[in-house]
């Protein structure tokens, strides 16, 4: 059960790197501040890969064509679902994007039952659907809470393509070297960031220019979100080459509360009382999908 600490201590790094790329947004618009997370994040994930790789005695590389076909769709993949995220913060609120995304819970469950395999059990799946409904009452507006058009498509559409490359990235972790699932986590987030970089740098320097200006003007935010971004990844990485990605999603639900505080001290938002009790159903759900 060691994947559990791991997964509340990812979610908390998510939350300081979305925070920080929210911040710069506004001049970066949300593919360059999708790029931060990839190109500032690069160094550190390469860093923490050959620490981890050296750090490792036994482990041998296995970059199978399995490998590097769930490294490159699941890079495109998040790239995708990141900026479908920022995009619903910036429509919304931090803390309401943040739990819009978190519908990835029940699509990493049926992602992995469908198309990779995974077996887990009925209190998981209970767990997922109340997790779900909880999220669910959480993210309808209520109000002061702004929604304007587009936000809630985004952030579920975030959650369903990021729980599709989360499943795409643990079939990656566990090809490369399965006895060895930390030091092959990290090295696949250096992979991944690495293709990351080199698609979404080339495009906004053919496409958009002054994104790519904006988010290099910005390096001293940009960072701190690619240290917390390379981290977070790392770690759920390893959590999820250690269990299936969807209980290690209902265990990252705790992102949601984190986020709520982040966003009432950063970006002065509230939770509505209703909006608190959908978010302790939620908690029951992610408390059953974890034993389960």
């Amino acid at each position: 059960m060691i994947w559990i600490p791991i997964t509340v201590a990812a979610a908390a790094l998510q939350v300081a790197r979305n925070a920080a790329q929210r911040s710069i947004m506004g001049g970066a618009g949300p593919w360059g501040a999708t790029l931060v997370r990839f190109l500032f994040g690069l160094p550190f994930a390469t860093a923490f890969a050959a620490v981890g790789w050296l750090l490792t005695p036994g482990a041998s590389a296995h970059p199978t064509s399995i490998f590097w076909l769930a490294c490159f769709a699941g890079a495109g993949l998040q790239i995708a679902a990141t900026a479908a995220l920022l995009t619903a913060m910036h429509r919304s609120t931090f803390a309401l994007g943040t739990a819009m995304q978190q519908s990835g819970l029940p699509f990493a469950l049926v992602w992995g039952a469908l198309f990779f395999g995974d077996h887990v059990g009925p209190i998981t799946w209970a767990g997922g659907l109340i997790a779900s409904a909880g999220l669910a009452a959480l993210t309808w507006p209520r109000g002061e809470v702004v929604m304007r058009k587009g936000a809630a498509l985004a952030g579920l559409g975030s959650g369903a393509v990021f729980a599709l490359s989360a499943n795409c990235f643990r079939q990656a972790s566990l090809a490369f070297e399965p006895a060895h699932p930390a030091a092959s986590a990290f090295v696949t987030v250096m992979v991944v960031q690495a293709i990351q970089t080199v698609g979404l740098t080339g495009y906004l320097a053919w496409r958009n220019p002054d994104s790519l200006r904006a988010v290099i003007a910005a390096w001293r935010q940009s960072l701190g979100a690619g240290f917390c971004g390379a981290a977070a990844s790392g770690l759920w990485f390893t959590a999820m080459a250690l269990s299936p990605v969807g209980p290690v999603r209902a265990v990252g639900v705790v992102e949601m509360p984190i986020a709520a505080i982040a966003g009432r001290r950063l970006f002065k938002e509230r939770l509505t009382p209703l909006q608190l009790l959908a978010g302790a159903v939620t908690a029951v759900g992610v408390v059953m999908a974890a034993v389960g």
